[in-house]
């Protein structure tokens, strides 16, 4: 009998190892471990004018943030906002998520909103993607970008979005179909050093660092299976269903597909107006958002637009439908 157990545990040993290489070679140990993440801190931002403001500025003009977490009149130019529920969060209307993708309430509702969290919650999930309650993010919330959010610029962030006013919004939980609920554990990255403010010297770097921070990528990149094409990087073609129609993102490289024939002045009619020579964007673009950025921080952006790897890429649908 010994020897047949010994055979036996042999091929159970074998197996496990088998199955062990395959996960760790594959989709690794997070989906079954559970999402990276650092112990909670005490720190608190005070909220000073200055903090108040810059956080304005970033939350309305570049991080897309009430874009994201308002509903939008579909039906209004730029799909403007619905009128005192900036922030009340919302169930993302758009197709193809896989499962129900909620957008939390920012707002400082003690029940139904951020109240209760503590500054250092609302930083771990803006850069770090993890929930107040220790779940992983779906990273349609752009945490991987937001990373590299400067400290300052997290600050002020967090000041302005307890300056909201309160709005009751009862929301029901993200659900997330197996296998993506188990496979998005192993997006979330901890932060535990000091994120400094990035070299802003030139236009250039100025504009790549904004460019991160609006997740322009994010939308204007090709998708292969859930992945970005990095070759194809701001080439557009992402197809987009939802009540603002069926749209294609635009290729924004410099290639003559893409938006060669834009000059700084054109680039910025489109950010303020959502129209470029007469044809209007459509709304799901968040120029509504980005109007609200400066002429110096537009102008940057497009410099670094420029500079980004011309890729040959005819998006035949990504006018407004």
């Amino acid at each position: 009998m010994r020897r047949p157990l010994k055979l036996f545990l042999y091929v159970v040993g074998f197996l496990l190892l088998l199955f062990a290489c395959a996960v760790t070679f594959t989709i690794g140990w997070r989906p079954i471990l559970g999402a990276r993440s650092r112990a909670l801190t005490d720190r608190h931002f005070d909220p000073t004018p200055a903090r108040l403001n810059r956080g304005e500025y970033l939350v309305r003009g570049v991080l897309g943030c009430l874009d994201c977490h308002s509903e939008h009149d579909w039906k209004a130019p730029g799909a403007a906002l619905v009128a005192g529920r900036e922030g009340a969060g919302q169930i993302f209307p758009g197709e193809g998520f896989p499962g129900r993708i909620v957008a939390q309430n920012l707002t400082p509702d003690p029940e139904t909103g951020v109240g209760k969290w503590t500054d250092d919650q609302l930083a771990r999930a803006i850069r770090e993607g993890i929930g107040h309650d220790g779940r992983a993010l779906f990273p349609l919330m752009p945490y991987p970008n937001f990373r590299y959010l400067a400290d300052e610029d997290l600050a002020s962030v967090i000041v302005f979005i307890r300056s909201l006013p309160p709005v009751r919004n009862p929301l029901p939980a993200t659900e997330i179909a197996s296998p993506v609920k188990y496979l998005i554990r192993g997006a979330p990255q901890p932060l535990t050093r000091p994120v400094t403010p990035p070299d802003l010297s030139t236009p250039e770097l100025r504009g790549a660092y904004l460019v991160r921070l609006a997740s322009c990528a994010d939308c204007h990149t090709p998708m292969v299976n859930g992945q970005p094409e990095h070759d194809k990087e701001f080439a557009g073609g992402t197809e987009f269903k939802g009540p603002w129609g069926t749209v294609q993102s635009a290729n924004i490289t410099p290639d003559q597909t893409g938006i060669s024939y834009y000059d700084e002045s054109r680039f910025i009619e489109a950010m303020r107006t959502g129209s470029v020579m007469g044809r209007q964007l459509n709304p799901l673009m968040p120029w509504d958002g980005y109007r609200h950025m400066n002429d110096d921080d537009l102008k940057a952006v497009f410099a670094y637009l420029r500079t980004v790897k011309p890729v040959q890429n005819r998006v035949r649908r990504a006018a407004r439908e």
